[in-house]
Order: structure tokens, then C-alpha cells, then sequence
């Protein structure tokens, strides 16, 4: 089933736009960041908390993801991670991959087309106690 996120003017050219999915039984939240290549297309949508330790890369205080040079930057270690590919190569996440959701562009609007999830809203999921928003000195 294809399901509406946004459009993709509410995706940011440097930053990320949160959502929340329902998959295996729970909220989970997820980014839409800018890609623009060839084989994944002009957005990808990647879970929202770094694979080496529990944080989340956009902290739902409106500015988004932290980004640098194509890459989305976890605020806790410095680890970077490609905006079309979730690979990171690099810091304390270095070899691993965050976990994508299949999304598509239509026109001028995102949507999700994976079987996997159900779109529950826009922003950070309403529970989310269970993860640090950061703890971090880093600044961008």
C-alpha cells in the first residue's frame, strides 16, 4: 500500500524530516533526508537512531538531522553516515548501516511504499522516553 509522507519542499536540502511508523509492533521513528543520485532516488528514509548505541540522529526540535558534506552526522560520537547509501565508514559506527524504509517520489510528494510499516504521523513518535535525545558537546 502507498501511503503519503510530505512533500518534497518539506524536505530539507541539509537536515532531515521526522516521522513515525508502525513496524513489528511499535513505534518507530524514521528520517527523509535528500540523496539525489541515480540509483536511490532524491530522497531515502533511514531509522532515526544511530546502530552503534541508542541516540537519535534527528532530536525532534525542528532543526532536523545534523549534516555535513552529504553525510548524516549521530551527535553523540561524530560517526557520519552517506545520505543515499546509510553506510557509515568512519568513528565508533564505522561498518554498519542504518536500517532503511522503501519510500518513493511521485510528482512532488513522498511516499512510503513499504509493506513493513504503517504511517502514523509526522514527527517524533509520542513515546520516547526509551532514547537520549543527546549527549553530546558536538555542534554543526
Amino acid at each position: 500500500m502507498k501511503t503519503r509522507l510530505t512533500s518534497l519542499d518539506e524536505v530539507p536540502e541539509r537536515g532531515s524530516w521526522l516521522f513515525t511508523v508502525r513496524q513489528h509492533g511499535a513505534d518507530e521513528e524514521y528520517i527523509l533526508v535528500r540523496c539525489g543520485d541515480d540509483e536511490h532516488g532524491p530522497v531515502r528514509a533511514f531509522r532515526n537512531v544511530c546502530p552503534h548505541e541508542p541516540q537519535r540522529l534527528d532530536r525532534g526540535n525542528g532543526h532536523g538531522a545534523a549534516m555535513r558534506d552529504g553525510e548524516i552526522i549521530c551527535p553523540r560520537h561524530g560517526s557520519s553516515f552517506d545520505t543515499c547509501s546509510g553506510y557509515c565508514d568512519n568513528g565508533d559506527a564505522r561498518e554498519t548501516t542504518l536500517p532503511d524504509l522503501d519510500v518513493e517520489v511521485e510528482g512532488e510528494d513522498v511516499y512510503l511504499v513499504d509493506d513493513s510499516a504503517t504511517f502514523r504521523h509526522d514527527g517524533p513518535k509520542e513515546d520516547d522516553d526509551d532514547m537520549p535525545s543527546s549527549t553530546s558537546h558536538l555542534g554543526f
